[in-house]
């Protein structure tokens, strides 16, 4: 089964690091990921940009609605993401616990799946 481990981040903790903690930090996640995929269950990974460089779009009524970034309102942003393929969720939260970014924010595990079931 496959699981997006999401690396949710408050969303100014970037700007809190000097440049080579944040490449530090970086590289760290790309050894992780490459650990990953040597091991057989990595699918997919990125980095994601800022909130800054985002956009929300919603289309209530036929009417789209665009609200740039950043989001005043954000207590937290996505900052990437792994997915993974394993057996089972406890298998997936072993994986996100030797994640880097556990260490500085929390790492969402979810399982794919139909947004009709529960």
């Amino acid at each position: 089964m496959a699981y997006m481990l999401l690396i949710v981040e408050p969303p100014e903790q970037r700007q809190t690091r000097t440049r080579a903690e944040g490449e530090a930090a970086y590289a760290a996640m790309q050894r992780f990921g490459a650990d990953l995929k040597e091991q057989g269950v990595l699918l997919a990974t990125e980095s994601l940009l800022s909130h800054r460089q985002a956009a929300r779009v919603r289309v209530p009524g036929g009417q789209r609605q665009v609200i740039d970034g950043p989001f005043a309102e954000a207590k937290e942003m996505i900052g990437g993401f792994f997915l993974v393929d394993c057996g089972t969720q406890e298998e997936a939260v072993g994986i996100a616990a030797r994640c880097p970014a556990a260490a500085w924010c929390t790492v969402e595990v979810r399982a794919l799946g139909p947004c009709f079931e529960d």
